[in-house]
């Protein structure tokens, strides 16, 4: 998994936070070999989703992409999502997963 700079945008008031966030979350738990960095990020796609938390989804939609899970995976995910977490919560995921696809390729726009 390629280095990931500092993300939280919190650092200018908790900079402590930051610092945990970065060295705990994303320099060791992302790093731990039981899963890949793939399938870490399909997870937390999932549980992101299944909890409503549209602040941290447009991130780890994108770092998923990048982790080599495929758009038809993320609407999949979303799709079976809509079964255990409310059809809101899937509408919400596949507007927030358009902005996200588009962005990601700006051919598109």
């Amino acid at each position: 998994m390629t280095e990931m700079p500092m993300r939280a945008p919190w650092g200018d008031v908790a900079p402590k936070l930051t610092e945990i966030t970065d060295a705990v979350l994303f320099g060791d738990v992302w790093r731990r070999p039981g899963l890949s960095p793939r399938d870490r990020s399909l997870v937390t796609v999932a549980c992101l989703i299944a909890l409503y938390r549209t602040n941290e989804l447009p991130f780890h939609l994108a770092r998923a992409l990048e982790n080599g899970v495929t758009r038809e995976e993320i609407v999949e995910t979303i799709t079976h999502l809509a079964f255990y977490a409310g059809w809101p919560t899937a509408g919400t995921a596949v507007a927030i997963a358009r902005t996200i696809f588009a962005d990601a390729d700006p051919a598109t726009n």
